[in-house]
């Protein structure tokens, strides 16, 4: 079994239709979770808060600088996700495939690195 996190991905627009129908999507989302549970993969799963109340480290100077949200010219936020323990890629989208999703978002797949995977000392040059 691999681990893999369906990334929830939406725009303003996609964040808006979902708002203006949220008891609805929010129903829909339960039962897809109650099924992934049913299955045994859902490890995990959280949503996240309003980019406005989030901060940026922007790391691309000599000292971190810290910026309060919104964020600026971004297309597309990560909204949540989804932790699956499945047996295969395929399975991973196939469960993405099946969410009830507002036209116009995404969800990235992506495969979670076993900690044998992950370079440790000289093989990275102490960098992670």
């Amino acid at each position: 079994m691999s681990k893999y996190m369906l990334i929830m991905r939406g725009t303003d627009e996609t964040n808006a239709a979902m708002m203006a129908t949220i008891d609805e999507a929010m129903a829909a989302t339960g039962r897809f979770i109650e099924e992934m549970m049913g299955a045994g993969v859902l490890v995990a799963a959280e949503g996240l808060d309003d980019p406005g109340r989030g901060v940026v480290v922007d790391f691309s100077g000599e000292a971190p600088v810290v910026t309060d949200g919104p964020y600026g010219e971004t297309r597309e936020l990560f909204g949540g996700y989804f932790l699956l323990d499945v047996a295969t890629r395929q399975e991973a989208v196939e469960w993405a495939t099946r969410f009830p999703a507002v036209r116009g978002s995404k969800i990235e797949v992506r495969r979670v690195a076993e900690a044998d995977e992950v370079p440790h000392g000289s093989e990275n040059n102490g960098q992670i």
